[in-house]
């Protein structure tokens, strides 16, 4: 065993340490950083070996396809495996512990899986496994431990599950499962953790509008969060409901009605019901401190009612009612609360009521109608660590007991009527790292401690005292906050020159001193770091530094002289109403692209009539946007089309369970979907039914066909729940007959229901469906990248395809780099540049390739593009005139400290949660990631791991 930990990592094992282990039990392998490609079959001559544990390395290769009789326990978890499963490893099997988790298989279970009749535990979480959950899994009767989740399954869930009489674990979480939930399953199984969330599951129709009927008493962890379930929780029999649960979360559903009283849950710790449409009074007595032991209570994001008096719980440390519409005043005591959020509520009153509150670490009050002073509370806040009281109403001087709250990090009293001094002992507080003050009365000058007082002790990374009444000389010292990152004092009355301090602020990236009076010159040696910076509206003179002429927007409101020879690259956004405009690059791009000589204009086509593919001069046209192309009606002009009287050349196949004729091609009628820098895409429908998308092909864009065949066979049999499949190609006699056939999918594109433009599909999309989308984008990469070892070359909102009602995100036009000549390649990646999505690099080089981390730039895009709802090639402008793009919009917002603020505004009730809110901020720590410089980027493997355990914990909370 010694000898296998430091054997060559590349090597796994050698045939000389084989022999050594030949009459070894077990090999234990884990966590060791292990790297190495393998077959596991060499394993399989270990006739002894009753256990194998590789878990935890870096270890790709094949799996086995005979597997040891005595085999009882295999761990391969958390590698690179990134196969489908062999369809037979053999008979007699005793293995009784099974782990896959964490690889990348793919493809439907195999038989001998389902049929391991001793197995007691079976793991195949977090891969890529589709299809339906065999219903031969019910009647494994030794079965304790069934964790099937974070993989593509789908439709329901075979009955049988509460048969099984030992089964103890159920994780079913975060597949694409659909159908009626049965709660037949629930009063029958003898399950003690059954997790079903993140999936599709609908009420039964004999539920009467009830939901959870009953349930057995031996489940104790029951999540059933982020499925699509409806009707009430109000029945005649709430305790035995509730049976014997410690843990319940029905959170992001469609459950309605009044809440039970929940009186007789004696054992229940944790009840999350977040995000549904329950009304009616809140029900205190979940508040009470007698026969309760809840330890955690989240109801926000609904439409309660009511007011709260008191907490009395001895056991409650979590509670969130934000995004609720309760009224009255404060509580008067908050028991044992640790956690409270009582945010975007109607709460009135002043908050003397602080001074009776309890040890808490966590406390957001904002978004109410609250008055009055803040009151010098010290000793209840002792463990405070983060406190929002921000957008209400509250005044009078800011508290000098604050600073000595002595674990705060984060202080937000913005956008309220605080006004006297600046609360300048704040800067002494060692934890302090954000400090938000805009918006208030703050007058008076900013007194910073000499650097000799603060050094080594403030640790303020966001200061943001914009929109006060501060004034007089701008403050020297600020290089002793070492770590500021953001610095916002716009919209003040300071004056002077600007302190040479500024310098030294070498961790700076956002800089905003606008709306002041400074005058005298600009600094010469602010950080290169900047990603943001304003001065406009000042009285400054002299010349631009030479690291500054890249913010030219944030200097000219009031122009400052440049060196003869400076060129004016101002930006010139559209004007729009409202606080910023949107300038889109869709027409750009459509113009861009060119037409051929023999482009068939509309009055060609007879006002518009372009045929099927192979037309008569009568046939119709007919226009869609469901397409993932890019395409306008003022563009129809520009269509480089020129169809043949009947298609006489070859179709090949790239998929074994379709075959059709040419003729039957040529026949079919068509739908112009949209145009993109291949060529044009149709929507055609065959003889059969079969609908398919059929992309024509611009002359010259394709390799020659020996080259273009071989490159397509690498394509044939794609079958992956979150990738368009290809059906096959047409090579036609001619330059300008080829044509590529992929599944039709509807209803249509991520753009086409994310961007908020006329035209947009359905209403806006949730968090849920967003987040779910990102998964299913990341899920179809990784099988592209690992099962297929080829980028997708040419992800965009657009080339995401929304699939059915529950609009399964699947990814289109990939690889087609790999059928195109450097000239098309070229052409599509310039597109990509325009629409936002190319990376860095690509633009860089004179003969750009598509690669795995270009993908990831991309995906990364649309990340950014799900959390905003803008569009990546849009310019985004703000009220001075300036203009950026997407990406660099919001590393703004983030250097700001104001990330969230980038947020899509339809998202808005749902940031009210703390699960929702939580996760936008990881999902855009992820898309971060992903646009960072080509070295620095994860992998797709790392990011799809992320986003979905992002949705685990989003299920958990």
């Amino acid at each position: 065993l010694d000898l296998l930990k430091h054997s060559n990592p590349l090597r796994l094992p050698s045939q000389d340490i084989l022999a050594l282990l030949e009459f070894k039990k077990g090999v234990v392998l884990d966590h060791l950083s292990l790297s190495a490609h393998v077959d596991l079959n060499v394993f399989a001559n270990l006739t002894k070996l009753v256990k194998l544990s590789i878990a935890n390395n870096s270890i790709s290769g094949k799996f086995f396809t005979k597997l040891g009789g005595m085999l009882e326990f295999l761990d391969v978890s958390d590698n690179l495996f990134n196969s489908s499963l062999p369809v037979d490893v053999g008979k007699d099997l005793s293995l009784k512990n099974m782990s896959l988790a964490g690889n990348n298989f793919t493809g439907m279970v195999p038989d001998w899986v389902s049929g391991l009749s001793s197995i007691q535990s079976l793991d195949l979480s977090r891969n890529s496994f589709s299809g339906a959950i065999p219903a031969s899994f019910t009647q494994l009767n030794n079965l304790v431990y069934l964790n099937l989740s974070g993989n593509a399954f789908t439709k329901s869930i075979p009955e049988g599950f509460e048969d099984m009489g030992v089964l103890e674990v159920l994780d079913l979480h975060g597949n694409m499962l659909d159908g009626d939930f049965d709660p037949k399953f629930l009063l029958l199984t003898t399950a003690v953790h059954v997790d079903f969330s993140g999936n599709s599951l609908t009420s039964s129709s004999s539920q009467s509008g009830k939901f959870l009927a009953g349930i057995s008493d031996t489940v104790k962890y029951l999540n059933l969060s982020r499925n699509r379930l409806t009707g009430s929780l109000v029945s005649g029999g709430v305790a035995q409901m509730l049976g014997s649960l410690l843990m319940l979360d029905l959170s992001y559903n469609e459950l309605s009605g009044e809440l039970p009283s929940f009186n007789f849950a004696y054992d229940l710790q944790v009840l999350k019901l977040s995000n549904n449409r329950f009304s009616g009074f809140f029900p205190n007595d979940l508040l009470k401190g007698d026969s309760l032991v809840l330890t955690e209570l989240d109801l926000s994001g609904n439409n309660l009612t009511g007011s709260i008096s008191m907490i009395m719980s001895t056991s409650l440390q979590v509670l969130n009612l934000s995004g609720n519409g309760l009224t009255g005043e404060l509580p008067l005591v908050t028991g044992e609360c640790l956690v409270l959020d009582l945010s975007k509520n109607n709460f009135e009153g002043n908050l003397s009521k602080l001074v009776k509150w309890g040890n808490l670490e966590f406390l957001d009050l904002s978004q109410n109608r609250l008055t009055g002073p803040l009151p010098e509370v010290t000793a209840q806040f002792l463990r405070l660590n983060h406190l929002n009281l921000s957008h209400n109403s509250l005044d009078s001087s800011i508290p000098k007991a604050i600073s000595q709250f002595p674990r705060l990090t984060v202080l937000d009293l913005g956008f309220n009527r605080f006004d006297g001094p600046f609360p300048n002992g704040l800067f002494s507080m060692p934890t302090l790292q954000q400090l938000h003050l805009q918006s208030n009365k703050l007058s008076g000058r900013i007194d910073l401690f000499q650097s000799s007082s603060v050094s080594n002790v403030s640790n303020i990374q966001v200061l943001d005292v914009s929109d006060n009444q501060l004034d007089g000389d701008f403050p020297d010292g600020f290089n002793s906050l070492t770590g500021l990152q953001f610095l916002d004092v716009s919209g003040n009355n300071f004056s002077g020159s600007l302190p040479s301090s500024l310098t030294g602020l070498n961790n700076l990236v956002s800089l905003d001193i606008s709306q002041n009076h400074f005058t005298g010159p600009l600094l010469t040696n602010l950080t290169d770091g900047l990603t943001s910076f304003n001065a406009s509206y000042n009285d400054l003179s002299g010349v631009v530094p030479e690291n500054l002429r890249k913010f030219p927007e944030s200097i000219s409101r009031r122009p400052l002289p440049q060196p003869v020879g400076t060129k004016d690259v101002h930006r010139h956004p559209a004007t729009g109403s409202g606080g910023g405009a949107v300038v889109s690059t869709g027409d750009i791009a459509a113009s861009r692209k060119g037409s051929s000589s023999d482009t068939i204009t509309p009055e060609k086509l007879g006002g518009g009539a372009v045929p099927s593919f192979s037309p008569s001069k009568t046939s119709g046209f007919s226009y869609s946007p469901d397409s993932g192309d890019s395409y306008t009606v003022e563009n129809l002009s520009r269509l480089d089309v020129r169809s043949p009287d009947r298609l006489a050349g070859e179709l090949y196949f790239l998929d074994d369970t379709v075959s059709f004729t040419p003729e039957e091609l040529s026949r079919a009628p068509a739908e112009v979907l949209g145009r993109s820098s291949h060529g044009t895409s149709y929507r055609t429908t065959l003889d059969n039914g079969l609908s398919l998308t059929v992309k024509w092909l611009r002359e010259g864009v394709a390799k020659q066909r020996k080259d273009f065949a071989k490159e397509a066979k690498k394509f044939a049999n794609i079958r992956h729940p979150n990738v368009v499949g290809l059906r096959g190609y047409y090579w036609g006699p001619t330059q300008y007959e080829k044509l590529i056939l992929s599944d039709f999918i509807s209803p249509g594109s991520l753009a086409s229901f994310l961007y908020d433009r006329p035209g947009r599909k359905g209403p806006p999309l949730t968090w849920a469906q967003r987040l779910k989308i990102a998964v299913d984008i990341a899920r179809g990469l990784n099988y592209l990248h690992f099962d297929r070892a080829i980028p997708h070359g040419n992800l965009k909102a657009t080339n995401v395809l929304l699939d059915g009602p529950d609009l399964n995100a699947r990814v289109a036009d990939y690889c087609l780099h790999r059928l195109m000549t450097q000239a098309g390649t070229v052409e599509q990646i310039l597109d990509a540049g325009v629409l936002g999505y190319r990376a860095p690099e690509l633009a860089a080089s004179k003969r750009p390739v598509p690669s795995f981390k270009s993908d990831i730039y991309a995906f990364g895009v649309i990340l950014l593009e799900l959390l905003t709802g803008k569009c990546a090639g849009d310019v985004v402008s703000s009220e001075d005139g300036g203009g950026v793009d997407l990406n660099d919009w919001v590393r703004l917002k983030v250097a700001e400290g104001h990330g969230p603020d980038c947020f899509d505004a339809v998202l808005i009730t749902e940031m009210g949660t703390p699960a929702a809110d939580k996760g936008m901020k990881e999902v855009l720590g992820i898309a971060l990631r992903c646009i960072r410089p080509l070295s620095e980027r994860p992998g797709i493997k790392t990011v799809y791991e992320d986003l979905s355990l992002g949705i685990e914990l989003e299920g958990s909370m």
